[in-house]
């Protein structure tokens, strides 16, 4: 754990987790009216482009699954995403002051002047403003993101939920203001987020390991008999494997209670969620078939094994 920064185990809630974030670097946020001229759609356009390309680059199952959205939604839900991309970049990636680095880039997210120089940015202030996308959501998302600098052991999976919760549910939540989605959805959305970041979680114990993160919760390591320290010790028994064992199949039911709510998005962005979600869970099928070890390799489907899961999907989605 980084100078200053303290292993605290209950999350905060999201304004004072961000407070937290300023207190820490002792930065104010931005605050102020964009009384700068707009920026010409040529140059819009080239943010959005390079957002594609931060997609194309970095999240490839992301990519290939929201190929199926319209043009409009596409570019708009794909900016969102590289955003989100950027926004965890500067805690995982950042080499000097990564506290610091993230209160910086809350500041810029934040302010309501546009950041014309971030192409990012600018194609997330267009996608903000056009959908009127919830601040108080976007917020969560950023707490979300601080979290992995105040926090790096979980105790309970209720405290995990939260995590999950702001760094992928309330994705779901704000791209289904630019999809739209009928009364109700939003519980589904939710547990598919948990489910996509449990996911994330299980075929990356190995790389959080070494960053010195435990994102497993003590409660569920202890019912099998292991500890942090045997996680950070990278133990490969049957505990642990009856424990990732334990992980998924709650993690597979998840999928299997978010699946409804594809029938609550419109005909036009159900496919496209639908195969992130059947392409997402094929990842744990991945880590069952080599023994649930998530300590020597990352889980994955090639670009083949993707493309075969479509067929039936097509079909499945035709039912709501």
């Amino acid at each position: 754990m980084r100078p200053g920064v303290s292993s605290i185990v209950h999350p905060l809630p999201a304004e004072e987790q961000l407070a937290l974030l300023f207190h820490l670097t002792e930065l104010p946020p931005l605050v102020g009216a964009d009384d700068r001229p707009p920026q010409p759609p040529q140059r819009i356009a080239e943010a959005y482009r390079y957002c594609d390309q931060v997609i194309r680059e970095h999240s490839k199952s992301f990519f290939l699954s929201t190929q199926f959205l319209p043009l409009a939604k596409r570019r708009a839900v794909r900016a969102f995403y590289a955003f989100c991309r950027v926004t965890d970049d500067t805690v995982d990636a950042a080499t000097d002051d990564p506290v610091r680095t993230l209160a910086e880039w809350v500041q810029r997210v934040r302010s309501p002047q546009m950041a014309a120089d971030d192409p990012v940015l600018l194609a997330w202030h267009d996608t903000r403003t056009t959908y009127n996308l919830s601040a108080a959501w976007v917020d969560e998302l950023l707490a979300g993101m601080a979290m992995d600098l105040t926090i790096n052991r979980y105790t309970s999976f209720a405290d995990l939920w939260l995590y999950c919760y702001r760094v992928a549910s309330v994705v779901g939540l704000i791209s289904m203001q630019v999809t739209g989605a009928a009364p109700g959805a939003a519980p589904y959305a939710i547990k598919l987020g948990v489910a996509l970041q449990m996911t994330n979680i299980l075929r990356d114990v190995g790389e959080d390991v070494k960053r010195g993160r435990v994102y497993l919760p003590l409660e569920d390591l202890e019912r099998f008999g292991l500890s942090y320290d045997d996680i950070l010790n990278r133990v490969y028994d049957e505990r642990f494997r009856a424990m990732m064992r334990f992980q998924v199949e709650r993690t597979y039911q998840l999928y299997d209670e978010s699946w409804a709510g594809i029938g609550l998005l419109p005909q036009d962005s159900r496919f496209s969620v639908a195969a992130a979600a059947r392409v997402y869970r094929g990842i744990l099928d991945n880590l069952v078939a080599h023994n649930y070890d998530s300590y020597s390799r990352r889980a994955y489907l090639t670009f083949h094994e993707k493309l075969a899961r479509l067929p039936r999907l097509w079909f499945d989605v035709r039912k709501f």
